[in-house]
């Protein structure tokens, strides 16, 4: 990853205005800001959300809140939980997620 030389900045996500994801069930609020072509969110996923599409992206995924269950194209399930970060490359490994209990994340990608 390589930035410009952009300034130090602070963000305050919740000065974001939010956009609403509809999952196959439940839904995702994204707050979202580009850094060059880096674009990095807080997103909270409502109790019961189920992305409605496999991904391809890479991300940096820090759990804030909650826990998330993520499933790759080959089958096996990974929990990520409070603390804990996952990360994967474009075009590595196709993945969907499901919170049951809802989660709230900070995604770099």
């Amino acid at each position: 990853m390589q930035f410009s030389s952009f300034p130090f900045s602070i963000t305050d996500f919740s000065a974001i205005e939010p956009e609403i994801k509809n999952g196959t069930t439940g839904f995702a609020e994204w707050r979202t800001f580009y850094r060059d072509a880096v674009r990095v969110r807080k997103v909270i996923y409502s109790p019961g959300y189920l992305a409605d599409h496999w991904c391809s992206k890479g991300h940096i995924i820090y759990c804030i809140e909650g826990s998330m269950e993520t499933e790759l194209g080959d089958g096996t399930k990974h929990l990520l939980s409070k603390g804990l970060i996952y990360t994967v490359g474009d075009n590595s490994d196709v993945h969907r997620t499901y919170s049951d209990e809802g989660c709230v994340l900070l995604i770099v990608d």
